[in-house]
């Protein structure tokens, strides 16, 4: 396959220049109002996924270099986790009229006709697929079949997409109608290996279970024990989250980090990276959101959000540039590989991957939206075709002009979730997600179930 940049027509790249027309020549965001900021940002972060999509799935690339210059064999790899953030991302520019709704249903049906094709593994989705044909990808050795987790981000957006059509036009329905056929085929309970009472991440039809990763929380993955609980055919009981993400309360762990209070334990460190906060909240509303194990998901998120905020100002390690208007920590590319960058000196390498704090604005708009004018301001260094680049370092002089679909994704759908909130009002009326919060115990204002 040839570069993707064959995907990227001029006349899209002279549009989305003009589309930066008010920004000033000084490099600074001028009188770019708050709305037009974030409409500049979310359509162009939109494009990644509309614009630079892999052709034959209509889903999201894993990753998109405007340098060219990719892994062997690696232009035609689409993921699963990061379409799942695309999919919910089309789906609000489709609502803003980015595209017509005609061409947004099309684009729908080419993602679900892959979806329905394409390499599953008891209804779960592998981590990466090969767009051109839908066989799986090894995301390892052992990691050839079902990824519960990325399943669980590709739910999560279907679902959404689901009520978003469920009263549409005939055409629309029937595609509402494919999609709950999917959701119901993922057999979460297989996950359970043998019905133990915890999800594992991973299975392998060559390696069975030898990946061995049972999931508790708290990370990433608190979606993927909600719609287990939630499914209609193959819902997991209670007891699942309860003893293995919660472990039988053993998640709650009251602590102090940079002097800001965080209720839950964090998987190996007292503050996690900033996609912790992101991943499950795309459709999950926060807001009024809480169980016997955190009183309050936005509070804790929130805080979450300023631990990393203060980690980055205080700036144990001196780098240059971290600062109020520059800060986020997350994982992303780094400027030796790929890291989980978090607020702790083990892992704080210097990196800022803008991801971190524009998709928590939702969390933070005050603060988000200052980083968000500040690599405005930093221009095309920072700034391309599709929205900020995924990570660089001022203290290592990084740029690199490269881009991730997982680290995207949440920057387009928390814009819209902070600007109207769509996902999360798509996302939180489906009456399986709302049956599957009111089994596991919580409270959400936004979701009552009918019996």
């Amino acid at each position: 396959m040839k570069s993707v940049n064959i995907y990227i027509p001029l006349l899209l790249l002279l549009f989305l220049a003009g589309a930066c027309g008010t920004k000033k020549s000084d490099g600074t965001s001028g009188t770019l109002s708050d709305d037009a900021l974030l409409d500049t940002v979310q359509r162009r972060t939109f494009n990644y996924f509309w614009d630079g999509a892999e052709p034959n799935s209509g889903l999201a690339r894993e990753r998109i270099h405007m340098d060219g210059v990719y892994p062997e064999n690696d232009q035609n790899v689409v993921t699963s986790g990061g379409s799942g953030f695309g999919i919910m991302a089309v789906l609000a520019g489709i609502d803003r009229g980015y595209v017509t709704r005609e061409e947004g249903l099309a684009r729908m049906e080419r993602i679900v006709s892959f979806l329905e094709t394409a390499d599953r593994f008891h209804g779960a989705y592998p981590h990466w697929w090969y767009g051109d044909t839908g066989r799986v990808k090894p995301f390892g050795q052992k990691d050839n079949g079902g990824d519960l987790v990325e399943t669980a981000f590709v739910m999560q957006a279907l679902l959404a997409v689901h009520q978003y059509y469920a009263g549409g036009s005939p055409q629309e329905k029937a595609l509402a109608a494919r999609i709950d056929k999917l959701w119901r085929e993922v057999d979460w309970n297989f996950y359970r290996q043998g019905d133990q009472n915890v999800l594992y991440w991973h299975w392998s039809p060559e390696y069975g279970w030898e990946m061995n990763f049972p999931v508790h929380g708290y990370n990433e993955c608190l979606i993927m024990y909600i719609l287990a609980a939630a499914s209609p055919t193959h819902g997991v009981p209670a007891a699942v989250y309860h003893e293995g993400w919660a472990q039988n309360g053993a998640i709650v762990s009251p602590h102090k980090v940079e002097g800001i209070e965080l209720h839950l334990r964090y998987q190996g460190t007292e503050a996690g990276p900033l996609f912790w906060a992101q991943y499950s909240f795309l459709g999950l509303d926060p807001n009024g959101l809480k169980d016997e194990y955190c009183p309050g998901y936005f509070g804790e998120m929130r805080n979450l959000t300023l631990v990393n905020r203060a980690y980055c100002i205080r700036n144990p390690k001196h780098y240059k540039g971290f600062g109020p208007d520059c800060w986020g920590l997350t994982a992303s590319y780094s400027v030796n590989g790929y890291a989980a960058h978090s607020p702790n000196e083990r892992d704080d390498l210097g990196v800022i991957s803008p991801t971190a704090a524009l998709s928590s604005i939702v969390y933070t708009p005050e603060y988000s939206l200052q980083v968000m004018r500040h690599l405005y301001g930093m221009g095309d260094k920072v700034f391309g075709p599709y929205g900020f680049y995924d990570a660089f370092s001022e203290t290592d002089n990084w740029y690199p002009q490269r881009y991730l679909a997982i680290d995207q994704g949440p920057i387009a759908v928390m814009i819209e979730n902070y600007r109207s909130g769509l996902l999360w009002k798509l996302f939180m009326s489906h009456p399986d997600v709302q049956r599957g919060l009111q089994k596991l115990g919580f409270t959400a204002p936004q979701a009552t179930a009918e019996e």
